[in-house]
C-alpha cells in the first residue's frame, strides 16, 4: 500500500480534531494550574503547566501535519469541561477523561493511515505512546499512597 491509498480529507479532518483537542488541553491544564491551592501547590502547578506546554507542542505538530497534507488548520477548540470542582482529585479525574478522549482520536488516526503511510503511522504511534504515558502518570496520582492497583473511576 502507498500514501495514494489514503483519503487525505479524512486524515485532515482527524488531525483537525486532534488539534482542537490538544488546544483544549492547553487551556484546561493552564486553568487548572491557577486553581490549585494547599501544601502541594508548587509541584502540582508545575506538572499541570508542563502538560499544557506539551499539549501546545502536540497542537503545533498536528497543525504542521495538516498543512503538510495541503489542509487548513482549524481555529476551533475541543470541549472544555468546567465543573467548578477544583479539588486535586477532581482535576486529575477530569484530566484523565480528556487524555482518554485524545488517545482515542490518535487511535482513530492510526486506523485511517495504518499500512498506508509510514510517516503518518509513525506520527500517530509516537503520540499514542506519549498519551498512554500521560494516562499512566495521572492514574498513579489518583491512587492512594501505597496502592498498586490501577485507579478506576
Amino acid at each position: 500500500m502507498s500514501s495514494e491509498d489514503i483519503d487525505t480529507q479524512v486524515v485532515i479532518a482527524k488531525l483537525n480534531q486532534i488539534l482542537e483537542m490538544e488546544l483544549a488541553g492547553v487551556v484546561r491544564y493552564t486553568h487548572y494550574s491557577f486553581m490549585v491551592f494547599g501544601y502541594s501547590r508548587i509541584p502540582i502547578v508545575s506538572w499541570l503547566r508542563k502538560e499544557a506546554e506539551e499539549g501546545l507542542v502536540h497542537a503545533h505538530e498536528a497543525g504542521e501535519m495538516i498543512t503538510h497534507l495541503g489542509g487548513h488548520p482549524s481555529l476551533g477548540m475541543g470541549p472544555l469541561l468546567e465543573t467548578h470542582n477544583h479539588d486535586i482529585g477532581a482535576i486529575l479525574r477530569e484530566s484523565l477523561e480528556h487524555e482518554k478522549a485524545t488517545l482515542k482520536a490518535y487511535f482513530e488516526l492510526l486506523d485511517v493511515v495504518k499500512e498506508r503511510s509510514v510517516f503518518l503511522e509513525e506520527y500517530a504511534r509516537r503520540l499514542i505512546s506519549e498519551e498512554e504515558i500521560h494516562q499512566g502518570e495521572i492514574d498513579k496520582m489518583l491512587r492512594k499512597p501505597g496502592e498498586l492497583k490501577v485507579f478506576s473511576s
